[in-house]
């Protein structure tokens, strides 16, 4: 990261949560700083962490290199605000999985007074910082502070040291249908891929055109050029599709979440004795075994084989 981005990342902690951030956010052991000598087993994983996924290789590397080398910087903990003598992490995820895969039973660490809305901050910095977050967990990361910590889109910018355009975009990603969004956090699909998708109001049309662009391995140009083909979205005054004949406003709400989720033109059919069907398409055997396995939880070549 550039030293003009560190700056600039630093001012807007600094501004947006007060300069004891800056504090938090400074190499550990500074000014004279106690390290202290913590169980392992007594320090929880950061709350707040908005990072889901680490690489095996990653953390495997790590743990190598602390073997050879020792833990060159300390952890960085909080007292547990509900809990007497525990910690939790506000920095330092990989390497307290590292020396866990060690087997150490005690780690050192600086421990510092942050408050809730400090430790998402710090965390996603630190993150943003490695480059480390997948884009889906960035946008849950602004979400958060926006939600639970009630900050706008700018003030999430400021602090993090991006475009407040930035932030909106990423947030923007979760209006994507959960099957995209699994496409987007598996990297079948790029964030060019998913902003040219958002542009589909239609949840079951977007999930469509994402199982066929990761299948047939389109290029964000082309994803594009079929979402304008498709319509995009639908401009303002402009009248909607019309239902079919007699159907449920409910069932209709209902058939949406079905397509959203599996990625298919999914359908309900009942009668009034409240029986009914539902139908499920699909375009191919891996098209099947894709929406078996969402449903089932399973491999349907477990089942079958």
């Amino acid at each position: 990261m550039s030293r003009n981005r560190k700056q600039r990342l630093g001012r807007g902690l600094g501004a947006l949560l007060g300069e004891g951030a800056l504090d938090a956010e400074a190499p550990p052991g500074e000014d004279g700083e106690p390290i202290r000598t913590l169980s392992v087993s007594a320090v929880d994983p950061n709350p707040y962490q908005p990072r889901k996924e680490f690489s095996e290789e990653e953390l495997t590397e790590l743990a190598e290199s602390i073997r050879e080398n020792g833990l060159l910087q300390p952890l960085v903990v909080r007292p547990d605000p509900g809990e007497r003598d525990r910690f939790q992490l506000v920095a330092g995820e990989r390497r307290l999985r590292a020396v866990g895969r060690l087997g150490w039973s005690k780690v050192p660490a600086v421990v510092r007074e942050i408050d809730d809305r400090a430790l998402l901050v710090l965390a996603l910095v630190e993150n943003l910082q490695r480059e480390a977050l997948g884009p889906l967990e960035e946008a849950e990361g602004y979400r958060a502070l926006t939600e639970q910590f009630e900050l706008t889109q700018g003030e999430v910018a400021q602090a993090v040291g991006k475009d407040r355009s930035t932030v909106a975009n990423m947030l923007r990603l979760l209006r994507l249908p959960p099957s995209v969004r699994r496409y987007v956090d598996e990297g079948s699909l790029q964030m060019g891929h998913a902003r040219a998708l958002l542009s589909l109001e239609d949840p079951g049309r977007a999930a469509d055109l994402a199982r066929r662009a990761v299948e047939n391995e389109w290029s964000v140009r082309e994803v594009e050029e079929r979402v304008r083909g498709a319509g995009g979205r639908r401009r303002k005054g402009a009248s909607s599709p019309s239902p079919r004949d007699g159907a449920d406003p409910v069932v209709g709400a209902l058939e949406e979440e079905l397509r959203a989720a599996l990625g298919t033109k999914a359908r309900l059919k009942g009668g009034r004795s409240g029986k009914g069907t539902v139908e499920i398409p699909f375009h191919s055997p891996e098209d099947f075994d894709r929406i078996f396995s969402l449903i089932t939880g399973r491999e349907a070549s477990d089942v079958a084989g």
